[in-house]
């Protein structure tokens, strides 16, 4: 099994982050679903609201760590290249 670079594991992080993120936002954002029988527009369920603002919070910690793992290993890579001068 090969490990990939930390800055790497980051990007992949920050990526996925966004990804969540923007897919919470397009659920938050949903407009009345329609019913077809009747042609009645009904609100969205608040509790999809609240499970898609909660996916936004996660989305937003994912990116945080995501962010300290790209910092630490610009800093380590620093570290290194300091050692070696």
């Amino acid at each position: 099994m090969q490990i990939p670079p930390s800055n790497v594991s980051g990007l992949a992080g920050l990526q996925s982050a966004q990804s969540g993120l923007t897919q919470a936002t397009i659920d938050v954002a949903k407009p009345a679903s329609a019913d077809l029988k009747t042609d009645e527009a009904r609100p969205v369920e608040e509790a999809d609201q609240t499970q898609a603002l909660v996916s936004a919070m996660e989305s937003e910690l994912q990116g945080e760590a995501a962010v300290e793992v790209i910092e630490a290993s610009s800093e380590t890579l620093g570290t290194i290249i300091n050692l070696e001068v």
